[in-house]
């Protein structure tokens, strides 16, 4: 294979990528100006790559729906950004200038003047577009596909809204659907793991031989790795979740694999993460554990009735009444109105 064709299949490659993302993002771009939202476009390109692309895309015959009067694309963003330069962009940013569209070279100056709608801005910072659109940071939903330049950064920094795209979830997804069997024998061979220990605690001295299930693990693990193809998994590794998975979980309020699947919701729509349960809470049944106890419930989890009983009854002969001895107010009061909200 020559460098040429090896070229050219990346360069056909990202086209590719990039037209079937643009191509999207222009169906929502105009859903979005429909629906009186405000728009900006904030991309790391030249002027003269960005008017090209957008052109291809939104330079219609005729303005957004047939029958109606030609529009430029720049009429469909409140603000117009190039050069931002992200990461630097969610920090101290760079100098905003004006855009000559005519020639695509940067007017002398540096911009302080406020928005002009059409206008094309280079540089600038996330404060900037704050100001210039006159909006809070939870105000905006800033969408990309970078989860370091584009969703860490704004969430960390500005504590923007963020939606992450992944086009490698759709993969996924069929993996999970398809291969659910690995995963419901993966999840099999973790309970039987826990049975083998269930009756034992510290003061045991017998020592299960989990090498088989050990070995039986990680041959399940390699096989639904394997199904993802050659490099494996993007979220997962058997039952352990991937560096860039936790950092989905954490920073993107919203992801998926198109950026079209927000046409498929009302612009009122109220997005809330779903209950995710921690370790402790999804292993442990609802079941009301006294705070007095002195005891931890892992503890006594394999101890019988009757030793219960008898814990009880020498905790009882104490010289000292527990009233005595617990502080007066184990939780701070109860608010009895609302302090904050979560979905803020």
């Amino acid at each position: 294979m020559s460098y040429k064709s090896m070229f050219q299949d990346v360069r056909d490659g990202v086209d590719w990528i990039h037209f079937k993302r643009d191509s999207l993002k222009s169906k929502c771009w105009l859903h979005h100006n429909y629906n009186c939202v405000s728009t900006f476009s904030n991309t790391d390109g030249k002027w003269i790559f960005l008017h090209k692309i957008m052109t291809y895309l939104f330079d219609f015959r005729h303005g957004p729906k047939p029958g109606t009067p030609h529009r430029p694309w720049q009429s469909y963003f409140d603000l117009i950004l190039v050069d931002a330069r992200k990461p630097v962009f969610f920090g101290e940013g760079t100098v905003l200038r004006q855009v000559d569209t005519a020639t695509g070279r940067l007017k002398i100056g540096t911009y302080t003047g406020p928005l002009q709608h059409g206008i094309v801005y280079s540089g600038g910072s996330s404060d900037i577009v704050c100001d210039l659109l006159g909006i809070k940071g939870k105000d905006i939903i800033y969408i990309g596909d970078h989860i370091f330049g584009d969703i860490l950064k704004s969430k960390k920094r500005q504590g923007w809204r963020t939606f992450l795209v992944i086009p490698e979830l759709a993969q996924e997804l069929h993996v999970w659907t398809d291969k659910s069997s690995i995963f419901e024998e993966l999840q099999s061979l973790d309970c039987f793991l826990a049975e083998l220990y269930k009756h034992l605690d510290s003061s045991s001295n017998e020592r299960p031989d989990i090498s088989s299930l050990q070995r039986r693990i990680k041959k399940v693990t390699h096989d639904m790795d394997m199904c993802y193809g050659m490099m494996g998994s993007l979220f997962r590794s058997g039952s352990r979740q991937t560096l860039f998975a936790s950092q989905v979980m954490r920073y993107a309020d919203l992801y998926a694999a198109s950026f079209i699947n927000l046409l498929y919701y009302p612009f009122s729509y109220l997005f809330r993460a779903a209950h995710v349960l921690m370790p402790h809470e999804s292993t442990v049944e609802h079941a009301h554990v006294s705070f007095i106890d002195t005891e931890s419930p892992l503890a006594t989890r394999n101890r019988h009735d009757v030793d219960l009983k008898e814990m009880e009854c020498k905790r009882h002969q104490l010289t000292r009444s527990i009233s005595e001895i617990q502080p007066p107010h184990f939780y701070p009061q109860t608010p009895q109105e609302i302090t904050h909200c979560h979905d803020e």
